[in-house]
C-alpha cells in the first residue's frame, strides 16, 4: 500500500511540475513572453519525475 501511495504522489507531483512550468505565462509567473529555457527544464524535471513515479508503480515489489 506504502509503495503505491508513493508512486501515485510522484505521478501526480510530476503532472503537476509539468502543467505550472508550461502555463506559467498564463498563470502570471513568467519572466519572458513565450517559453524561455527555465520552463523548458521546470517541465523536464517534471516528466522525469512522472516517469520515475509511473516505473516505480509498475516495478515488482522484491519477496524477502
Amino acid at each position: 500500500m506504502r509503495k503505491k501511495l508513493i508512486s501515485w504522489l510522484l505521478i501526480i507531483a510530476g503532472v503537476l511540475l509539468i502543467v505550472v512550468f508550461l502555463t506559467a505565462d498564463l498563470i502570471g509567473i513568467g519572466s519572458y513572453p513565450g517559453i524561455n529555457s527555465a520552463q523548458i527544464i521546470g517541465a523536464a524535471v517534471g516528466a522525469a519525475v512522472t516517469l520515475i513515479g509511473v516505473w516505480y508503480l509498475l516495478s515488482k515489489q522484491k519477496k524477502e
